[in-house]
């Protein structure tokens, strides 16, 4: 059994609430049938979780939030989309504002439906909304489809099959758990522009519970502070990892936030902090940058 409580709603007020079984208790950005929704069912799978509490957030902020609060032991973020690239909210948070490490990671095929009120027609449609993600992934099919048609960017799929489940003139991008759960139709299957699209999420949690998942692969994401912008900055970071035989799987630069122009670099890396090789480059990268922060070293399917 599955249940779901939600944050925000007045029903359990955030600051002193807890969920009924606080070691099963998973936090993830609602409403439900968000791709976060099945990532979140997925962990807790993994997790041997019969009976998890799923907490609904409204953004990926509040999701780090609760788990940063002991409001719940886990937490499920996007990372990575194949298409858009990494997800900034979850990195700044990552940079700036939680504790929480990465326990795993899980990634979902994007399947978007186009869905509708139930007496929706398609030439009704005068406005289609989705989480901002949703909408650039299916670009091709709205401008075939439905052109000329505005679009609204809301805070996930699901709350676009919401919004779309009561209003015949707004149309919503999601999954077709989402419109079941919300009682919108399903008009389109499949309209993503590139069947490949696929979205990596992270378990986030607390560093003592970073072994409660295990697996034959790893990878290991940081965050990577420079003592100063300076030329060749770079190059000396990638230069440890190319002399200690490491691939790197992705390389992002985010802006500090405190000056323009001023610079931090995300580094995820196939393996685990446990190897001798990448213990090697980060105890090199310690001795030059300002700070090396382990945003977890996990497994991955």
């Amino acid at each position: 059994m599955v249940k779901t409580f939600i944050m925000g709603s007045g029903m359990f007020p955030a600051t002193d609430w807890r969920p009924m079984s606080y070691d099963n208790s998973i936090a993830f950005l609602g409403p439900a049938g968000t791709y976060s929704n099945e990532a979140a069912l997925r962990f807790a799978a993994r997790l041997g979780i019969d009976e998890p509490q799923l907490v609904e957030c409204t953004s990926f902020d509040e999701v780090f939030d609760c788990v940063d609060g002991g409001v719940t032991r886990f937490g499920v973020v996007g990372k990575e989309n194949s298409l858009e690239g990494p997800v900034t909210a979850t990195l700044d948070n990552f940079a700036f504002r939680t504790d929480a490490v990465i326990l795993a990671e899980e990634v979902i095929n994007v399947s978007h439906c186009l869905v509708a009120h139930p007496d929706a027609t398609l030439d009704a449609i005068a406005r289609v909304a989705s989480h901002p993600q949703g909408i650039a992934q299916c670009r091709r099919f709205l401008a075939t489809e439905l052109p000329g048609r505005s679009t609204l960017a809301v805070s996930s799929t699901a709350e676009s099959a919401r919004m779309a489940a009561a209003d015949p003139t707004c149309a919503g991008i999601s999954n077709a758990l989402a419109a079941e759960l919300h009682g919108a139709r399903v008009l389109r299957r499949g309209i993503q522009d590139n069947p490949e699209n696929q979205t990596a999420f992270a378990l986030v949690g607390r560093l003592s519970d970073a072994e409660l998942i295990t697996g034959a692969r790893h990878k290991t994401s940081l965050a990577l502070f420079l003592r100063a912008d300076k030329p060749g900055a770079l190059q000396m970071i990638l230069s440890e990892f190319t002399y200690a035989g490491i691939n790197l799987t992705m390389l992002q630069s985010r802006p500090t936030k405190k000056q323009l122009g001023d610079y931090m670099f995300f580094v995820e890396l196939d393996g685990s902090i446990h190897d001798i090789d990448v213990q090697t480059a980060l105890d090199c990268l310690r001795m030059k940058l300002r700070e090396v922060k382990v945003l977890g070293s996990y497994p991955v399917e």
